[in-house]
């Protein structure tokens, strides 16, 4: 089923946005750098500016059609919204900045449950507490909440994470991953951080000076460096899903399970059985044409090439198939010369357990990303 369908063009002084994509995903990620469109989309969609031309759709339900005249109001289209800072009501506890959402919805429409929206946001004990007496991440869960009990039939998020710090950010993930595995309400996350669309997007939207320049499933889009050549050629690679099976406390280090192979990374606290996706950069892999011998490196996944694609400048983007996980190397043109790298050679990627770092590791179900 499309959850959101945007096909809109807009003119707004010297910027000029022609953006489509069709997403089904539970989070769609809107990736670009400032001044890309991603801002301005939110906004179309939201209902805050009346594109030039186009339609956007959200679960079937047309909210702006050009061609027929149509525009619902920012007020009846039941989209909720969270911008980087929380703009919580001071003067209310949390409580009741939280029961402020539900003024916005009929009682006849009012499904979203205050106890399991506080429990999906692990914030019950924070029900009687001002805004000023929270932390960042904090304010962001409540705001999250608020949005959540207006019952929205799409929750917008501009950027949530941009004014937290690394400790902030680390807090409120988990909460972030439960809403979009169990909150059943699709989500749109503008970010313009690899990291965090890499952890949380299941659809990604990839935006340049107002164009489209990629969408598609995360796992497929991420894993061509290329698209992200403004947040750096080496910030993308493979997702992969994989499981805790077990750890090794002697050495501080968690054994991952998946299809690829096992793969050991610093020790982890999610108990056993526990499913993660993993992000393998592509910068962090190197390629050998036999199983290698005498090194530190503890994860070696043996596969064959898929695809080597063109070269862009110095580097080449080798595509692995590593049993049934699609993983992405850089290299260098030179290393593909001398190796003689092609499609359907097997090899060996070679991966530091240091490279995985805990921004790069996310709770998951066991759902296809």
């Amino acid at each position: 089923m499309t959850i959101l369908d945007v096909d809109v063009r807009h003119e707004q002084g010297s910027f000029a946005l022609q953006a489509r994509f069709q997403s089904d995903g539970r989070l769609t990620a809107l990736f670009g750098p400032s001044g890309s469109g991603k801002t301005t989309i939110v906004n179309a969609i939201g209902g805050l500016l009346r594109p030039d031309h186009g339609r956007i759709t959200v679960k079937g339900r047309t909210l702006v059609d050009t061609k027929k005249g149509v525009f619902v109001p920012k007020h009846r289209r039941r989209i909720g919204t969270v911008f980087q800072e929380g703009r919580l009501f001071p003067h209310l506890n949390v409580r009741h900045n939280l029961l402020f959402g539900r003024w916005f919805t009929p009682e006849g429409g009012r499904k979203a449950s205050f106890d399991h929206v506080v429990d999906l946001l692990g914030i019950a004990h924070l029900l009687d507490r001002r805004p000023s007496t929270l932390s960042g991440g904090e304010k962001q869960r409540v705001a999250i909440g608020r949005a959540l009990l207006a019952d929205p039939q799409l929750l917008l998020m501009d950027e949530p994470l941009a004014s937290l710090d690394e400790a902030r950010k680390a807090e409120i993930f988990p909460y972030l991953e439960r809403l979009r595995d169990e909150g059943g309400v699709p989500i749109v996350l503008v970010s313009h951080s690899v990291s965090e669309i890499a952890r949380l997007a299941t659809f990604v939207v990839v935006l340049s000076e107002g164009q489209v320049m990629a969408s598609g499933p995360a796992a497929e889009v991420l894993r061509h460096t290329n698209v992200f050549a403004q947040a750096g050629l080496t910030e993308a690679g493979a997702l992969i899903e994989a499981r805790v099976c077990g750890h090794d406390d002697a050495y501080g280090l968690t054994v991952l399970e998946a299809r690829a192979g096992a793969l050991t990374v610093p020790r982890l606290r999610h108990p056993v059985g526990t499913r993660l996706r993993v992000r393998l950069r592509a910068r962090d892999i190197m390629l050998s044409l036999k199983a290698p011998e005498g090194l530190s490196a503890l994860n070696v996944l043996p596969g064959f090439i898929s695809s080597v694609d063109e070269a862009e400048g110095t580097s080449v983007d080798v595509q692995l198939d590593c049993g049934g996980d699609s993983v992405v190397a850089r290299v260098t043109r030179k290393s593909v010369d001398e190796l003689g790298l092609k499609p359907g050679l097997p090899v060996h990627a070679i991966i530091k357990s240091i490279a995985f770092d805990p921004e790069v590791l996310g709770i998951t179900q066991p759902e296809n990303m």
